[in-house]
């Protein structure tokens, strides 16, 4: 489907990169001229990979993006030992793996992180990762099991359980399942616009099911169940800036309006009439805000 960002997208120049790590290769893209402002690291969320995040980086004039696929996702194979085995990603794997890249790739750079790419972030953060600025986007800042469609998240569980536990074809099958994914493509996006649907549900069937396999699909899920942003909030000082959306049925807003209060130092932005999905449906909205805080006036000490 055409891409409503396509035009703004296609200005901005890419390249392709992968860096060796201790736990393996790491693909990620550079957007933005090499004069451009200091670089942001964004990472994506579950399930996904570094297109996600491009509606907002099309917005991102100015600033030069790197953006990773995570591990297990996309074009970046799952972590593995020093013996080669395939590690556990587990979301201390996967926070230790986030320090590294960035070590190798952005040293300082200010990082971003959309949903379960918030709990990454933030993990990482708190547990050293040197950065000035931190931006959670749609953040999981409450037990998804506790948020408004907690039935649903439950029916997940056993989703990914039986993907895992099935015989191998038939669980990868069911984990690939085009129709499952439109299910929770439909049920994530909440635009009337019909153009902007029809994109949505086609970033879902194109991305949702490039992983690499169904153990570190079910190892993502667990991670992102079993933890949420507030653990690690309050060993966050650098300044932090949440952007939330009004219909978030994963984290609903009265969680993310406490969420704010646990960090020594964040600003909430709401957005109103969207859901979980704000990098694609209001990214315009979010790249602004991104912009103003990353670029303060001369007069904020922040």
């Amino acid at each position: 489907m055409p891409s409503p960002y396509a035009g703004a997208l296609s200005a901005i120049p890419v390249q392709r990169h992968v860096v060796e790590l201790p736990g393996g290769p790491t693909a990620y893209w550079v957007y933005g001229d090499a004069d451009a402002t200091e670089p942001l690291v964004a990472v994506h969320g579950y399930r996904g990979d570094h297109h996600g995040l491009e509606p907002v980086v099309a917005s991102l004039d100015g600033i030069r993006v790197i953006s990773p696929d995570l591990p297990g996702f996309g074009e970046t194979p799952p972590l593995h030992g020093a013996d080669g085995a395939t590690t556990e990603h587990t979301l201390e794997a996967y926070a230790a793996w986030l320090v590294e890249f960035t070590a190798a790739v952005a040293p300082g750079a200010p990082i971003l992180g959309h949903s379960f790419g918030s709990i990454v972030v933030s993990a990482a953060v708190a547990s050293g990762l040197p950065t000035p600025r931190v931006i959670l986007v749609n953040p999981i800042g409450a037990p998804a099991l506790e948020g408004p469609r907690g039935i649903l998240t439950r029916l997940a569980v056993f989703y990914y359980w039986a993907g895992a536990r099935l015989p191998r074809a038939l669980g990868d099958g069911l984990l690939r399942n085009r129709a499952i994914v439109r299910i929770m493509s439909v049920s994530m996006a909440k635009t009337h616009d019909k153009a902007l649907r029809a994109f949505i549900h086609d970033q879902h069937d194109t991305y949702f099911s490039e992983f690499s396999d169904r153990d570190v699909l079910h190892e993502g899920f667990v991670a992102s169940v079993s933890n949420d942003v507030r653990r690690f909030a309050p060993q966050i000082s650098q300044p932090a800036l949440l952007i939330a959306a009004e219909k978030d049925d994963i984290t609903p807003i009265e969680a993310q309006r406490h969420l704010q209060t646990l960090f020594p130092d964040a600003e909430l932005v709401e957005i109103p009439a969207v859901g979980h999905l704000i990098h694609y449906e209001t990214p315009q909205r979010a790249a602004s805000e991104i912009k103003r805080f990353l670029r303060p006036s001369a007069g904020d000490t922040r």
